[in-house]
């Protein structure tokens, strides 16, 4: 009856999560500067035991002792204690003092209120600098328990309901002010405590990857939504660090940033960490074996190369491009498939966009086989011709700009047959109507280039285009001269009917 009770009660928190779970376990009631968390809602798993504890008669009695623990409202009555320093007492009592110190740093304050207890607030960042200073130095070994409360300390902290996110679509990140996590004077000790034990060479990871395991990375990732730009930047160091030392989670990390690609991509695309999860990406592609496996190819696939769909591809454009380029640069023979990929998520009435995507094409081109650019050149060249003719005139002007890499215009010399009929056309729209007199410029210089490469096929090329022309205006004229047959025949029919009612 008690768990009913209970279950009932929570679902009577908030209207709001009836239809979704409690993120890391706090519940409805959960948000960032909270100033009551009760530890029986952080768990850390074990390899030889269920993560969730089944529920027994003293279920009531140990939520209460937990919350007792860490609940800053009993500060008062003396739980926020100062300890003495590692130095200061005997080798063999420091296991034990630093178990107290864990239990003094899993209290949580209220930051939102900024002359609310203060030495406490204090005492925990002292202790907090001890316990990264007793890390790093390497003191003395930490106990299998005293490592499963570490990372209790550690969830206890960073674990928590990230608020409503503004995700104001901005062109540059540095326009607006960031927002900056109030609690970040324990948060960053926190972190900072976490990666000294991650790259720790006494941290063993048979036994670390008990408590560092799957929920763990999992909750990780999801705080790199985080809009405080120095606690995405922690994240990325420690899930790189965590990444490179426990081998035995590197598929699941790359499965679930997948996931957090797909909702952001097909859902939702709003997620602050975007840029820093492809840098992670960034080194891990860069330290992929080749031939490289069919499982990275469909991450390329299926992952990166939509990440060219959403509109706030600016915020993490430079990450992708270096992404997509590595893997081009590990593999050739994918420039077909990226190119033909930027192609189908090309922009259309984005500018801006297109002047980040003509730059990225120009990086992949770079890299390009020949074998591999005639499969997409023909796709690839109308698009580019389009952009010649933009009314954007940074749009047409950075198209041009593809004629300045000597290994494209190799590419575009070996293949002229097929290119030159393709954009011709675009280069004569130019120097005749566009309005840039720098687009003018670069396109005059361009058809120069053509002219001196293959004198015969331009002047086919010319002549081809000049039938067009006189073509296309014979066919206006004669659609001129079709209305005016038109006008006058139903001038004529009405006249007609003027006379009849008459």
């Amino acid at each position: 009856m008690f768990h009913k009770i209970i279950k009932r009660g929570h679902r009577k928190i908030s209207k709001s999560d009836l239809n979704e779970p409690a993120p890391f376990g706090y519940g409805a009631s959960a948000y960032r500067n909270s100033a009551q968390v009760s530890t029986s809602n952080v768990t850390v798993n074990h390899a030889s035991r269920p993560s969730i504890a089944p529920p027994g008669p003293n279920l009531q009695q140990n939520v209460a002792a937990a919350a007792n623990l860490l609940s800053p409202n009993e500060l008062s009555a003396g739980i926020v204690e100062t300890l003495p320093m590692f130095r200061d007492v005997p080798a063999p009592d420091r296991p034990s003092l630093f178990l107290r110190k864990l239990h003094l740093c899993c209290i949580l304050f209220d930051f939102s209120e900024t002359m609310k207890s203060i030495r406490e607030k204090e005492t925990k960042r002292q202790t907090l600098l001890e316990l990264v200073d007793f890390i790093q130095s390497g003191s003395g070994k930490l106990s299998e328990n005293l490592q499963e409360e570490l990372i209790r300390m550690v969830s206890v902290n960073i674990f928590r309901c990230l608020p409503p996110s503004s995700h104001a679509e901005i062109n540059d990140p540095e326009e607006e002010d960031p927002y900056l996590e109030p609690s970040w004077p324990h948060l960053q000790l926190v972190y900072e405590l976490l990666l000294r034990y991650v790259v720790s060479s006494d941290t063993d990871t048979k036994i670390a990857k008990r408590y560092i395991d799957h929920s763990f990375v999992l909750k990780l990732l999801n705080l790199f939504d985080s809009e405080d730009p120095r606690e995405r930047e922690y994240l990325k160091t420690v899930l790189h660090r965590i990444y490179g030392k426990f081998m035995v989670h590197r598929p699941f990390v790359r499965k679930a940033i997948n996931n957090i690609f797909y909702r952001f991509i097909f859902e939702t695309e709003r997620h602050s960490g975007i840029g820093e999860l492809l840098e992670i990406l960034g080194s891990i592609i860069n330290g992929f074996a080749l031939p490289m496996k069919e499982e990275h190819k469909l991450f390329l696939v299926r992952a990166l190369i939509p990440l060219h769909k959403p509109k706030s591809i600016a915020m993490y454009h430079q990450q992708l491009s270096y992404c997509i380029t590595q893997f081009v640069e590990k593999d050739y023979k994918l420039a077909d498939t990226v190119i033909r990929g930027m192609l189908k998520y090309w922009p259309v009435t984005n500018c801006q966009k297109e002047v980040l995507f003509l730059g990225e094409l120009e990086e992949v081109l770079e890299l390009t086989q020949s074998a591999e650019f005639q499969r997409c050149m023909v796709p690839l060249f109308r698009q580019i011709g389009r952009c010649l003719n933009s009314s954007h005139f940074q749009v047409a002007e950075r198209a041009l700009f593809l004629w300045n890499n000597d290994h494209i215009v190799g590419l575009i010399a070996q293949n002229r047959s097929v290119i030159f009929p393709i954009i011709f056309e675009a280069l004569e729209k130019n120097i005749k109507s566009h309005w840039n007199q720098a687009v003018h410029g670069l396109t005059t210089n361009v058809r120069k280039m053509f002219l001196e490469m293959d004198n015969e096929l331009f002047e086919e090329c010319q002549m081809q285009y000049q039938e067009k022309v006189a073509n296309a205006r014979e066919l206006e004229e004669h659609r001129e001269l079709t209305w005016k047959r038109l006008e006058a025949i139903a001038a004529k029919a009405g006249g007609e009917d003027m006379v009849l009612v008459n």
